[in-house]
């Protein structure tokens, strides 16, 4: 690995004085300089638009998403998939993550696991990586050994792969059947990765299990109704989604969720239809769970 042709490692001049800045001038330049992530990644949107595509289809037909990375990249895929349960209404099987190092690398560094080649191809067969499964490689280099042998065993296990990376013509974009490069330039702090190039992924990985959501169902326009109402927040949000979409008054609303164990929209269906929990929850079931269809109104 020659780290000195890549675009993540170079030295730009305009930051070599960032310790000769003050406060104001260094937050200034970072600023500037994560300006340019947005860009990068409008420049990548055909070649996401495609890798998203193809995963929501094989994720309508039981598929699942998973994450796999080392370091920064792989935090970057834990924070994501975990946040699909609360939002979604997602079985924590459905989107998760592979770390290299395990679960302790995700607060203590365990840098040498980047490395591990044989370890990612494992923890692809230990996941029982299937051929309706998208597997999403994420490296800001896009050479990281433990990633590209993990993305290279979920395509011979005939699975939907994807490479994120932050250079061009990487061996990640290489092993994958879809390549994503998001090219960022250098960072403020020269092969300091978890500054424009973690932005720039986390930014794709937001787009990557929310549009896939949007796609199965799981919002009604922009509204979360398979949030899981765990808390007061949660349960306040809950209700005004309930009122906005079914009219119904604050009480009302919240005596359906209620009676419907707190699921948004099985509560919406019963109020709207003055349909039992369990009538309710048929309608939807036959809908494919697609609360739009059941209300009779064209996607």
């Amino acid at each position: 690995m020659n780290l000195s042709e890549l675009t993540t490692e170079a030295d730009d001049p305009r930051f070599t004085g960032i310790d000769t800045m003050s406060v104001a001038e260094l937050a200034a330049t970072m600023n500037a300089a994560d300006a340019a992530v947005p860009g990068a990644v409008a420049r990548a949107l055909p070649r996401i638009t495609e890798a998203i595509e193809a995963t929501a289809e094989r994720m309508e037909r039981g598929g699942r998403l998973v994450y796999v990375g080392a370091g920064t990249p792989g935090r970057l895929g834990v924070l994501d998939a975990s946040e699909c349960p609360p939002t979604f209404g997602t079985p924590p099987e459905q989107v998760f993550a592979i770390i290299a190092g395990g679960e302790s690398a995700i607060v203590s560094p365990c840098e040498g696991a980047e490395d591990d080649e044989e370890a990612g191809t494992a923890a692809i067969d230990a996941a029982g990586i299937g051929p309706l499964d998208t597997v999403v490689g994420v490296a800001s280099s896009g050479r990281t050994p433990y990633v590209v042998a993990a993305v290279r065993r979920a395509r011979e296990r005939g699975a939907l792969t994807v490479g994120l990376s932050c250079n061009e013509a990487t061996p990640l974009s290489e092993a994958a059947e879809h390549g994503i490069e998001v090219l960022v330039g250098p960072e403020v702090i020269s092969g300091s990765t978890r500054l424009k190039a973690g932005t720039a992924q986390k930014l794709v990985l937001n787009m990557f299990s929310t549009i896939v959501m949007v796609r199965l169902g799981k919002t009604y326009g922009n509204l979360m109704v398979d949030v899981k109402a765990s808390n007061g927040k949660l349960r306040e949000r809950a209700v005004r989604i309930v009122r906005a979409i079914s009219g119904a008054g604050p009480e009302e609303a919240l005596a359906a969720l209620r009676r419907n164990g707190f699921n948004v929209k099985q509560a919406v269906v019963a109020f709207r239809f003055g349909l039992s929990p369990q009538d309710a929850a048929a309608r939807l079931a036959g809908a494919g769970g697609r609360l739009r269809t059941v209300l009779g109104e064209r996607a």
